[in-house]
């Protein structure tokens, strides 16, 4: 297993431009998502969770490395904000009561094994109420590459979501990353959670 601790203390994170993901600032604006309680799966260094406070929701931000947490911790305290950061392995049901209205998943998915999906789907079950929105930003598998991140097809998407999620649209966009290199392509999914009749197990 990846030692994402020292992954971010040897700084081979691309994907931490120290930007807010343009993508997110996107969806939020065309879409017309309003401020409330929101959760960043796979948060990192806590830039996103930040900007999202910055914007008025009620913030929690939760990642792996423990390394990346205490500078995120550091970053909303420089900012005067204040963000709930939490070190946990996902999926997990720590947080299992707790609903959200808009959880943004910038790259975590797509690190989770196959076989650990259906608990990741069960997780976002527990954390979510009907109308619920999910932005998940994953690899586009028609254009992989390596380095760079796991991918999905479209397909591959609806198979794992639609039975939970209304999918409101994927899109192809291209991530931000660290320095101005090269941006891989990635699918860019909204969802809408369904209500319980309309849910397929």
């Amino acid at each position: 297993m990846r030692d994402w601790d020292d992954t971010y203390r040897q700084g081979d994170t691309p994907w931490d431009s120290g930007e807010k993901c343009s993508e997110l600032f996107r969806v939020l604006d065309e879409d017309n998502i309003m401020p409330g309680r929101a959760l960043d799966l796979g948060c990192g260094t806590g830039t996103n969770a930040i900007y999202l406070a910055r914007m008025g929701f009620d913030v929690t931000g939760v990642d792996i490395s423990t390394v990346a947490i205490e500078r995120a911790q550091g970053k909303a305290k420089e900012a005067d904000l204040s963000v709930l950061f939490m070190t946990e392995r996902l999926p997990s049901d720590f947080l299992h009561g707790n609903i959200f209205d808009f959880i943004f998943d910038r790259g975590c998915f797509h690190t989770i094994d196959n076989d650990d999906r259906p608990g990741y789907l069960e997780m976002l079950k527990n954390i979510t109420k009907e109308g619920s929105v999910y932005l998940m930003l994953c690899g586009n598998a028609r254009e992989p590459r390596s380095p760079g991140p796991p991918v999905l097809t479209e397909e591959e998407i609806r198979e794992t979501f639609s039975g939970l999620f209304h999918i409101v649209r994927i899109r192809d966009f291209r991530f931000d990353t660290e320095g101005g290199k090269e941006a891989p392509l990635g699918h860019s999914c909204l969802m809408k959670r369904k209500g319980r009749k309309e849910e397929v197990s």
